[in-house]
């Protein structure tokens, strides 16, 4: 048997839509899974090829890959990745190439990356979006870590990875350490205020507008400059029908989550960056699973549906201007990481990338390939601005709109309180810092005295 050039370890659904998108591409390949389900020889019935080969038995599927092994690991994050890691460990050589791809947080794979290298061998932290489809036609891919092992793997990834407008391929080498996974956690908590967003504007047109009329305005605003690849299967979602009944309406109002929009919430707070778009749709996740609870509280409220229209161009407004803002949060955590951990990311690039293949694709990510060319914060694109504060009166519509029909809308509100904060010269954080001076001594700097000298008060005695 002639030496595969890939490999891939496990064959979920992930693994699998990749496995089939390489072997579309003629790329000769050995795939492993533990011997459970049958998924081998499922996969192997169905993609049955000279090139293809499936393996059971560890030793042998390593054995079946030309050196250096290039080996993408589509395993569950966490400890089972250490596990696996372990296994491959005894099997492998010097310069042999593993490539996690699965929603690895970054601390993690920067630990193994030190981990491996001391034995010869390298890392790549991969970061791959598009769900199960964009796997098989052609994922964004974002690769960080060893930078001569990347470029060993270029070829074979370029294959995989979707296609830009262009023609060139949504991969790219972003960094060292953790940086792949880092910015692939950054897209997921961009791509949860998306979904919250268009979540929310479905709540308020629902009190006004039928299945068909919604959906029909989503597809409309998804033909100008609000395209996004969310937009355009929430439009399907809404119509869509099971039986005589809308499918949507069956659904139970609780949403999962698997962690990467909390870490990115977590990670920007410790950065110091703000990051409430992201961090007020993770909150609507988990207020969406006390269920129970949300139905005991329901029973105490009398209030009663008042009838409203609200203005479709507003709404659109508003949903537009929270998108930028979303956009130049997650952005800016990007860009803050890049400074702390010294990983010289290229924002433009990142957006490149992102604009095939991933769940977060959209017209306004190709406008931001120009944008962030010049900025490293969109803030300081004056376009940008201009834009954004164009859409408060928007943000602010909407909102009181959905507070007269207690709808809740997180993630608009969280819109319009950035963009006023941010917008305002002189903030209450004035009284922040006495409170903290008056209970623990922690100083405060005066407007009327040099920056650098710090005063501290009894705030408490009179005179």
């Amino acid at each position: 048997m002639s030496k595969s050039e890939f490999g891939i370890i496990g064959l979920g659904v992930m693994g699998r839509s990749l496995a089939k998108n390489l072997i579309g591409k003629g790329v000769s390949l050995s795939v492993y899974n533990r011997p459970e389900d049958d998924l081998v020889s499922n996969f192997l019935s169905v993609s049955a090829n000279d090139d293809v080969h499936g393996f059971e038995d560890l030793q042998d599927f390593v054995s079946s890959i030309s050196q250096p092994r290039k080996i993408l690991l589509m395993v569950t994050a966490g400890p089972v990745v250490d596990l696996v890691l372990d296994d491959l460990m005894a099997l492998l050589n010097a310069d042999d190439i593993i490539i996690d791809g699965g929603n690895s947080f970054y601390k993690d794979t920067a630990r193994r990356d030190q981990h491996l290298s001391k034995n010869g061998i390298h890392f790549i932290g991969m970061g791959i979006s598009g769900g199960e489809q964009g796997a098989l036609l052609g994922p964004s891919l974002m690769p960080g870590g060893n930078k001569d092992a990347y470029h060993k793997t270029e070829d074979v990834l370029k294959q995989m990875a979707a296609n830009d407008e262009n023609g060139t391929p949504c991969v790219s080498y972003l960094g060292p350490d953790g940086c792949g996974h880092f910015i692939k956690m950054i897209h997921n908590g961009i791509e949860y205020a998306e979904m919250q967003l268009l979540a929310e504007a479905y709540g308020l047109l629902s009190y006004f507008k039928n299945h068909k009329e919604i959906s029909e305005i989503f597809s409309q605003w998804n033909k100008g400059m609000l395209q996004s690849y969310l937009l355009g299967i929430t439009s399907e979602i809404v119509i869509k029908k099971e039986g005589n009944d809308y499918l949507i309406d069956k659904v139970l109002d609780q949403a999962g989550s698997k962690g990467t929009g909390s870490w990115s919430v977590q990670e920007a707070l410790q950065m110091g960056i703000p990051s409430g778009m992201m961090q007020s749709a993770v909150e609507a996740r988990y207020i969406s699973l006390l269920k129970e609870q949300r139905i005991a509280l329901s029973r105490h409220i009398s209030a009663t549906q008042k009838e409203f229209a609200l203005d479709i161009d507003i709404l659109k407004q508003a949903y537009k201007t929270a998108r930028l803002i979303n956009h130049q949060q997650g952005f800016a955590i990007i860009a803050a990481a890049s400074e702390k951990y010294n990983w010289n990311i290229n924002l433009s690039e990142v957006a490149r990338i992102w604009t095939e293949g991933c769940i977060i694709k959209s017209r306004l990510m190709k406008e931001l390939i120009i944008t962030l060319t010049g900025v490293d914060d969109l803030l300081e694109a004056e376009d940008f601005v201009t834009e954004i504060l164009s859409g408060e009166e928007s943000l602010h519509t909407v909102i009181k709109q959905g507070m007269g029909q207690r709808i809740a809308l997180p993630s608009f509100s969280a819109a319009w309180n950035y963009l006023v904060a941010m917008s305002t010269e002189n903030s209450v954080a004035n009284m922040i810092q006495a409170q903290r001076d008056a209970f623990g001594a922690h100083t405060y700097k005066r407007t009327d005295k040099p920056f650098d000298q710090n005063f501290t008060t009894n705030w408490t005695q009179n005179g």
